[in-house]
């Protein structure tokens, strides 16, 4: 029997919902399985937090086997998620405990740092003269993969008299595929779907176009571009924006990168 399946057994010699200490304390009262490591509850609670519904952090199993169901005092009470259902959400009340394992609190660290870094990048952008944003966007289109590896690959145009179109994508050497861009530095107004309707009358015969903004986009806006046949137009707002940048190392740089681990089980079944 593995350590899941006694668990899951724990669970139906209980017939009712346990915190992580009674499921174990119920493995061993039924001799259900043998622990070789020095701190078992912990393996307990870290295999029912892995297989369970609603927690989703690196070294999460999409393998679910469990459910929370209630809280006791400062426990949660989990249970067997019912095979082939869907299980109702988690609480996020229940979730925000002191039961989190090591790595979902450093999953959980990580996002908040994300969410910090893209509010400092957002506000360094605004700050910024609009010549420089109009720079940023062909850069980080050029990281992106789009456009060639020669020298102009990426123009900014923007300016006096730049007709709407503020960059220019050259996807071959002799500029015969290009992507037309629009950016636009707004600190709370939502793109409308006029400007998007202007955007694709500058763009003329060009097929492929990007808008960007540090804001976003208006619900008019969003169903404009979708419903564009000729036109294939791409809209990247502000969190979006900040988020592309952090992948692509444009305009921040890694300062130190810590790694989570789990157990390589295919390891250990060797022999």
């Amino acid at each position: 029997m593995t350590i899941i399946e006694a668990i899951i057994e724990a669970f139906k010699i209980a017939g009712k919902p346990l915190t992580y200490k009674e499921v174990y304390k119920t493995i061993l009262d039924n001799k259900l399985y043998q622990f070789g490591a020095q701190q078992p509850e912990g393996v307990v609670h870290n295999k029912i937090r892995t297989h369970c519904v609603g927690l989703e952090f690196p070294s999460a199993s999409p393998v679910k086997y469990f459910t929370i169901l209630s809280k006791e005092g400062k426990h949660l009470k989990y249970y067997v998620k019912e095979p082939g259902k869907i299980s109702h959400p988690v609480n996020v009340d229940l979730v925000n405990n002191t039961e989190k394992l090591p790595e979902e609190k450093i999953h959980e660290a990580y996002l908040e740092h994300k969410q910090s870094i893209k509010q400092h990048l957002l506000q360094t952008i605004l700050s910024s003269n609009p010549a420089f944003f109009e720079r940023l966007v062909v850069d980080l289109l050029i990281k992106m993969g789009y456009g060639g590896d020669f020298p102009d690959a990426g123009i900014v145009t923007g300016g006096p008299g730049d007709g709407g179109i503020d960059g220019v994508i050259k996807e071959d050497r002799l500029g015969l595929d290009k992507i037309y861009i629009q950016a636009k530095r707004y600190s709370n107004s939502k793109i409308k779907e006029k400007e998007l309707h202007q955007f694709v009358g500058a763009m003329g015969n060009v097929q492929k176009g990007v808008f960007i903004t540090t804001s976003s986009f208006g619900t008019r806006a969003k169903e404009f571009a979708a419903k564009q046949q000729q036109k294939s137009l791409a809209l990247i707002d502000g969190d979006s924006l900040c988020e592309l940048m952090i992948v692509h190392g444009v305009g921040v740089s890694n300062t130190r990168n810590y790694s989570t681990f789990k157990i390589d089980s295919d390891y250990f079944s060797i022999g």
